[in-house]
């Protein structure tokens, strides 16, 4: 169980303690206590994570073999078929002024109405015979496909990360003849997006309402389909996706994954929780012997710099731990995919803290599960790539390396 963005710095707010510290978590510290405890580098130390490229780690692929870039994830996780040789990218729905200014990156964490505007983008034809692929995904996201004329994945991000801001412009990395075309198709595209959209009955009923019009579409995260080897062949493990959004929803898919789809799951803080929990434990009675398993509102929360929102979720979401413990015969590992700070509002290469509960595990004298009570246990410091090695040892799947 990955609780994504959940580790974070100490806060004057909160006198030199984490979110993480201060929440009331009874069941992950109950968990701490009977298990075995560390503390992790998604990659390596220091390296700022996405949700991707960890989780890619910790599931034990090289992200720097396999990750091309988030788009083809998003897409995979929405149900897009992506082809060799189409370029996907990941999408904010985002709202602009009139001086194509963003002024809210997420649209107002819009929630509904999304598949109807993306249908206005769908189905495009640009420049050089391609056709555009939109489809929304979870909250304020959307994945985009662009299809035919020998385009290129070297291209820069159109987010400019901070409202106040145009669309940046995108760009060629390499400089090469496909990637020029590319950015150029994109940044017509994201023109057009504010043309066809600005006037949409959606967005119009939404600015009747006070709520920002999801107006714009903001690409970024371009790359190619890459080549994974199956979750299955790698570990001989059947294995099912419970995750809230599309990009892990995507790496769940490439993976070769079963997903399993879960009422109410937002992405947000305003996740059903109760639906996420009943989900996890009905599909554990399955014939499964791995779930992979996200929670992402901490994340959200963390990105908003919202501190209380980040505490409540993390409390929150402290009940569904409790009900995975009560799993028979596990190996439960609870951890994060990296730190989201609300001082940062962002991903930072800060290890995360790690849990194992399960038959034979080395209990240690950790008491609580916490950033800093973690680095005290027994499993001291390891990288996403040590997880999967031990879920095999530890359920005696591992094959002994020498004589």
């Amino acid at each position: 169980m990955i609780i994504d963005g959940m580790a974070d710095r100490p806060m004057k707010e909160l006198e030199g303690k984490t979110p993480l510290e201060v929440a009331e978590t009874p069941n992950m510290d109950r968990m701490a206590k009977i298990g075995i405890n560390g503390i992790m580098d998604p990659i390596q130390p220091g390296i700022r994570a996405g949700s991707d490229t960890s989780h890619l780690s910790i599931l034990g692929y090289d992200p720097y073999q396999v990750y091309t870039g988030r788009g083809p994830f998003e897409a995979a996780g929405v149900g897009v078929e992506v082809h060799p040789g189409d370029i996907a990218f990941r999408c904010n729905f985002s709202t602009a002024n009139d001086k194509g200014i963003i002024t809210d990156r997420r649209a107002g964490r819009i929630r509904e109405g999304t598949k109807e505007i993306a249908q206005a983008i769908n189905g495009l034809h640009l420049e050089y015979g391609v056709q555009v692929i939109f489809k929304e995904s979870t909250g304020h996201r959307a994945v985009l496909v662009l299809r035919g004329g020998n385009l290129s994945d070297q291209v820069s991000d159109a987010d400019p990360k901070y409202e106040g801001n145009p669309p940046k412009q995108v760009v060629a990395i390499d400089g090469s003849e496909d990637a020029n075309k590319t950015a150029k198709l994109l940044n017509e595209l994201i023109q057009k997006s504010y043309k066809i959209l600005k006037d949409h009955p959606v967005n119009l009923e939404r600015i009747k309402k006070g709520e920002n019009p999801a107006n714009i579409i903001l690409p970024r995260g371009a790359g190619a389909v890459p080549e994974v080897q199956p979750f299955q062949e790698k570990y001989g493990l059947r294995s099912a996706c419970i995750a809230e959004t599309g990009l892990i929803k995507g790496i769940g898919n490439i993976t070769g994954m079963d997903l399993i789809d879960v009422d109410g799951a937002t992405g947000g803080v305003d996740t059903d929780l109760d639906s996420i929990t009943t989900s996890i434990v009905s599909t554990a009675a399955q014939d499964y012997d791995f779930l992979l398993i996200n929670i992402d509102g901490a994340d959200e929360a963390g990105h908003d710099g919202n501190l209380e929102e980040k505490v409540d979720f993390i409390k929150r979401v402290d009940s569904v731990v409790g009900k995975v413990m009560e799993l028979d015969n596990a190996v439960f590992i609870l951890t994060a995919d990296h730190s989201t700070p609300v001082a940062i509002m962002d991903h930072t290469g800060d290890p995360v803290p790690l849990a194992i509960k399960g038959p034979a595990v080395r209990v240690d004298d950790v008491n609580s599960f916490s950033e800093r009570a973690a680095a005290n246990g027994g499993m001291c410091r390891i990288r996403g790539s040590d997880v999967m090695n031990m879920v095999m040892d530890l359920t005696n799947r591992s094959t002994k390396f020498g004589a």
